[in-house]
């Protein structure tokens, strides 16, 4: 067995996941029962998930708000005359208020045609795919293809709608949208196991800065750029220590850098008390 692998084995068979549940935008999906609900809560919280905890925690609550205990039913029905007086005001960095509505009008318009998100995203996934790729690509086209007319007044397609529905076609990482995968597929510890027909080996690493520092620090890749490749790099890393479920380290990993625990590069003081190293 590699040093490395004993060493993330460990850490991932010690690691406390709830206690650092509360942490994770995984908590908005998580307390709902239904699959259906989980699923629609997860995909509004993980495009909102970017920057500090902190900031974009309230900002979901306010989103998720409205549609009580069934978000599913809420955003597949909903209207722009009824419902979006409820999501007056409310923006979140990049976003503006017509970005958020127009990203729940987008999936009001998906659940509309397909039922769920993962009938959508299950259209484009193929079993001999080598990961969620392609399939990520066309779930992500089909959703930015749709009409903005009724939010924006015209078709355009802002920068603070297309900052919530990145496409690893452009080569962006999509660390949020395969975050929402990883909720989705595994069904271990904190994930929700919703979607069964694709294998966790498929998944892509959600590639953050805390991701890459650390990965870059115990030798998972030796590329710099925050992008698609460097998490397909991480993540070939992972697959071959954990073949069928490469993913599994990546919550702690994540929170070891979140938590101030691992500053992503080598300090003597806190590298020597660290548990990841080698």
């Amino acid at each position: 067995m590699p040093p490395l692998k004993q060493i993330l084995d460990r850490f991932y068979e010690e690691y406390n996941f709830p206690e650092r549940l509360i942490h994770d935008p995984i908590s908005f999906p998580r307390s709902y029962a239904c699959p259906e609900d989980r699923e629609v809560a997860g995909f509004m919280a993980a495009c909102l998930a970017y920057g500090k905890v902190g900031l974009f925690r309230p900002v979901i609550g306010k989103i998720l708000a409205p549609a009580g205990d069934h978000p599913a039913s809420f955003f597949r029905n909903f209207s722009m005359k009824r419902d979006g007086r409820f999501l007056r005001g409310i923006s979140y960095r990049f976003n503006r208020e017509q970005d958020i509505l127009c990203l729940i009008y987008i999936v009001s318009r998906a659940l509309k045609q397909w039922g769920s998100l993962k009938n959508l995203f299950y259209h484009f996934y193929r079993e001999d795919h080598v990961d969620i790729k392609i399939a990520l690509q066309g779930f992500i086209d089909y959703l930015t293809a749709l009409d903005t007319t009724p939010v924006y007044k015209s078709a355009e397609k802002p920068y603070g709608l297309l900052q919530l529905l990145p496409s690893p076609r452009k080569g962006s990482a999509c660390k949020r949208l395969n975050l929402f995968l990883r909720w989705m597929v595994r069904n271990r510890d904190i994930d929700l196991g919703i979607w069964d027909r694709i294998p966790a080996s498929k998944l892509i690493i959600p590639l953050d800065t805390h991701i890459l520092r650390i990965a870059q620090c115990i030798g998972l890749t030796d590329r710099t750029s925050p992008d698609w490749r460097t998490a397909g790099s991480i993540t070939v890393s992972l697959r071959k220590l954990d073949p069928e479920d490469p993913l599994k380290y990546d919550f702690a990993l994540c929170h070891q850098g979140i938590s101030g625990l691992c500053r992503g590069r080598r300090f003597p003081e806190s590298c020597s008390a660290c548990s990841l190293s080698l």
